[in-house]
């Protein structure tokens, strides 16, 4: 009966081992899949923090480039202030806006247009235009026109 009873704890120890393994084995793969997906998200977020610490530092190039060309700005601006002002306060020299040429025929074309004017203001007008005629057209008055109705009529 000994041996009988031994194999009988043998089998539901066998059985009992079984069972525990499966559970304990499904709790592992998950705990094994937890695992993975938490250094995947480690390994993504150091991917993100290098990503934008690398973003910083272009952002940092290329606002001290944006800085540099304004300080270039401002001295090309106050050297051409200065010029100005030593232009103001030497001499004045006047120069044309126009070459000599150009000014000799601009003169000439106004000589010729003041020449125009004087001859349209001494003719004289001696009747207003059609369109301002003292009598009235009948146009816009509601009759009849002979010359209009007749070729309607035939």
């Amino acid at each position: 009966m000994n041996i009988v009873v031994g194999i009988i704890i043998f089998i539901v120890g066998a059985i009992a081992g079984m069972l525990a393994n499966k559970f304990m084995s499904a709790s592992n793969k998950e705990s094994k899949n937890l695992a993975e997906k938490a250094s995947e998200a480690e390994a993504s977020l150091a991917q993100y923090k290098l990503d934008v610490a690398e973003h910083l530092d272009d952002s940092k190039k290329l606002l001290e480039q944006m800085n540099n060309t304004c300080q270039t700005a401002m001295q090309q601006m106050e050297q051409s202030t200065k010029l100005l002002q030593q232009a103001t306060t030497a001499e004045e020299i006047v120069m044309p806006f126009f070459a000599k040429e150009t000014q000799e025929q601009l003169a000439q074309t106004v000589a010729l247009r003041h020449d125009r004017n004087e001859r349209a203001k001494q003719e004289t007008v001696t009747e207003a235009p059609l369109d301002y005629s003292g009598t009235a057209s009948g146009l816009f008055a509601d009759q009849t026109q002979a010359v209009t109705n007749s070729d309607i009529e035939k």
